[in-house]
């Protein structure tokens, strides 16, 4: 009896990286990416940080993320996205001279920023997505040989450490965008609305020079300095979204996240990445395979309704939800309790949005964990393995600065959509 010809979540774990911290697999692929988990400088024979300050660190991050991409038969340059969290705006320097030696020509997309806390005391954690040509139809290859391409325009701010743009297969990667002028290098005078609006030319621009709309954007993450300008980014995000008239008759939104971090490259206010459709494909793909892919957009009274996001937003074989914060959708208000509670809470919202559009918790592949204490992961682990008892979403936990209604706890989630989106009729 044959395989059905559908993608599998395929979980993999080498004993040459750490064990993850948790309930995790160290990469999960699905369909053309392999998203895998953060790693921190874990020796994996140890299991205890290495000895050192940040070069050792660094180092050891990457040496555990070539491990798990060897492990499953790829190479560095498969790369799409690199995210590196670290706890000193110093230390950056001396990650980006390790950083250089690992990818010396090609360079990904990138996004930098500088968390309160990080599992274990660390000083870096550091994050990959990885193209999969092979994708993961059970029978055979999905798509052949699929390429990526890299793209860069001197009408956004050009980086010797990234690519503007990463695309592969159904997905463009951007580059975290800085309040930066591309003709002066740099951050544009003016405050936090100011910047706001940089940001997101920025990311026009990079999306112009590839000739995709503003709202082929599914996702979109905010890292912001002081989360008491929220509201003014707000008022910027508005201008910009819904961007087309036939956006603007749907009221369509991307789903988004907000992350309040302690510090920003440039001591810029604000920093904004998006993930953005790709309805041409990358080649080879077949024609009949890559035009016309929709975006479907979803809202669910179980959980939490947002007026500047939706809760989630499905693209080819990914949904992409919103950060969930411990919102009881009913009062609207946090839920009570401690972090176990809210936890529970999030998680609840989660598994809400999955099961109104017709998934389960199972097809999460990856999970991203913002904890206003560090000290309350393990509680917070606890209620998490009883959603996830299998353990096989890869995860990302870091320590923010604070969360919006001084929640203790924000989850977000990416989700497998094994049936894909149907293109255009």
């Amino acid at each position: 009896m044959s395989l059905k010809k559908v993608n599998s979540i395929a979980a993999r774990n080498t004993e040459k990286a750490p064990a993850n911290i948790g309930s995790s697999s160290q990469t999960v692929a699905f369909s053309h990416y392999n998203n895998l988990s953060a790693q921190l400088p874990i020796d994996p024979q140890s299991g205890k940080l290495v000895s050192g300050e940040i070069k050792e660190q660094a180092e050891q991050c990457f040496k555990n993320i070539k491990a798990i991409v060897d492990s499953i038969d790829h190479v560095m340059t498969d790369i799409v996205k690199v995210t590196v969290f670290v706890t000193n705006i110093k230390d950056l320097d001396i990650v980006n001279e390790v950083y250089k030696t690992y990818f010396p020509t090609y360079v990904p997309t990138r996004t930098d920023a500088v968390v309160t806390a990080l599992p274990m005391n660390a000083l870096v954690q550091i994050e990959a997505l990885v193209s999969n040509c092979e994708g993961t139809i059970p029978e055979a290859p999905q798509a052949g040989d699929l390429i990526k391409l890299t793209n860069n325009t001197a009408n956004a701010p050009v980086s010797s450490l990234s690519s503007q743009t990463v695309a592969f297969s159904h997905y463009n990667n951007l580059s975290a965008q800085l309040p930066v002028d591309p003709k002066s290098g740099k951050v544009v005078e003016g405050g936090i609305k100011q910047q706001t609006a940089q940001c997101l030319k920025n990311i026009k621009a990079i999306l112009e020079s590839i000739d995709v709309p503003f709202d082929d954007i599914v996702k979109i993450n905010i890292f912001l300095k002081n989360l008491s300008d929220l509201d003014a980014v707000n008022e910027v995000y508005t201008t910009f979204f819904p961007d087309s008239s036939i956006a603007r008759a749907v009221a369509y939104l991307p789903a988004r996240t907000v992350i309040n971090v302690s510090n920003l490259s440039m001591n810029a206010l604000v920093q904004i990445e998006a993930v953005v459709s790709h309805g041409d494909g990358t080649p080879p793909q077949a024609v009949e395979d890559r035009h016309g892919i929709i975006i479907e957009a979803n809202n669910t009274e179980n959980a939490p309704i947002d007026a500047f996001s939706t809760q989630t937003v499905a693209f080819s074989h990914y949904n992409h939800l919103s950060a969930q914060l411990p919102i009881d959708p009913k009062t609207g208000k946090i839920t009570a309790g401690g972090i176990k509670e809210q936890t529970a809470q999030c998680l609840k919202n989660i598994q809400a949005i999955v099961e109104s559009i017709d998934h389960v918790m199972a097809d999460v592949v990856k999970t991203n964990i913002f904890l206003k204490n560090i000290e309350d992961l393990q509680t917070a682990e606890e209620v998490y393995k009883t959603f996830f008892p299998e353990g096989i979403p890869a995860k990302r936990i870091i320590g923010v600065t604070s969360l919006p209604q001084n929640a203790l706890i924000q989850i977000d989630v990416v989700v497998s959509n094994a049936e894909g989106t149907p293109p255009k009729k």
